[in-house]
């Protein structure tokens, strides 16, 4: 092989991201920090108590948001690619997705294992700070469909409150699911994807018909079958991530109200019985 076309394969080939982008100035830090910006990122953790237990808590959040923003991530590109009509790349996107919601499900085990009494050695230097003002989260539940223009207000004046609006008035997943089934001919469109987006999602009987068309028939339309038990996964994962979060606040700090002066537990067991994407839970008391 020439030296020409060597220098042309090599230009060709994908480059490991690590060896990508400007080179670390000599004795600052490695490459990989370089990259990921490790230094900066372990520099942001400054507990404000002496208590043990508080750099755990406050890594532990800092991990929860990564996780809602590379979930956010991932559930944005499989709803363009539902979109697009690339269901199949919808069908892997989805998969990575799952494998994020595990982790944010068994990241609860972290907070699980504080007892009363090391939460309550510093949750007073949280003051009015709860995790009700994280616009990470709120812009997943809007993303997946759960939709309330009230919810941005407690991020008005902040620097994510322009992210969340834009979030409430963008279609969801589901918007782009229901729309797929529409273009199959399985949905009109006045039946449900055409709406107003910044409303909850209502839902209706032509849509859970749809899916029962679906669920009937998963040989011929198999692709849409993989999709409805994909969207399932989801919704499912996001329940018992839920129903976690609450126990994991009710081993806490029982009935007592939540950080920030939230209602604590009564909020999240009433959240907790909220489901995304109804009609694929319904349809199946018809199946």
């Amino acid at each position: 092989m020439s030296t020409e076309q060597t220098a042309q394969r090599s230009e060709a080939s994908p480059r490991c991201p690590l060896s990508a982008g400007s080179a670390p100035a000599s004795g600052t830090t490695t490459a990989y920090a370089h990259y990921a910006r490790m230094d900066e990122l372990l520099a942001l953790q400054h507990p404000l108590s002496p208590a043990e237990t508080e750099p755990g808590f406050i890594i532990m959040s800092q991990v929860k948001e990564l996780l809602f923003k590379l979930l956010h991530t991932e559930l944005t590109t499989a709803r363009d690619q539902l979109s697009g009509d690339r269901l199949g790349d919808a069908l892997w996107t989805l998969r990575r997705a799952g494998r994020v919601q595990q982790v944010l499900l068994v990241s609860w085990e972290t907070f699980s294992v504080l007892s009363p009494a090391e939460f309550c050695e510093f949750r007073d230097v949280l003051g009015s700070a709860s995790g009700f003002q994280s616009a990470g989260y709120r812009r997943l539940e809007f993303l997946l469909g759960n939709k309330n223009p009230a919810m941005t207000e407690p991020h008005r004046d902040t620097v994510g409150y322009d992210a969340v609006v834009g979030q409430l008035h963008e279609p969801s997943l589901y918007d782009a699911a229901l729309a797929l089934l529409a273009r199959r001919g399985l949905l009109t469109p006045d039946d449900g994807p055409v709406r107003d987006a910044t409303v909850p999602y209502r839902g209706g009987a032509e849509v859970e018909e749809a899916w029962r068309a679906v669920y009937r028939d998963p040989v011929r339309h198999q692709d849409l079958h993989l999709l409805a038990e994909a969207l399932m996964d989801v919704a499912d994962r996001f329940a018992r991530w839920r129903y976690t979060h609450l126990v994991t606040v009710q081993r806490m700090l029982g009935a007592k109200p939540g950080t920030g002066g939230t209602e604590g537990v009564s909020w999240l067991a009433r959240i907790s019985e909220h489901r995304f994407f109804p009609e694929l839970w319904s349809v199946r008391s018809t199946l």
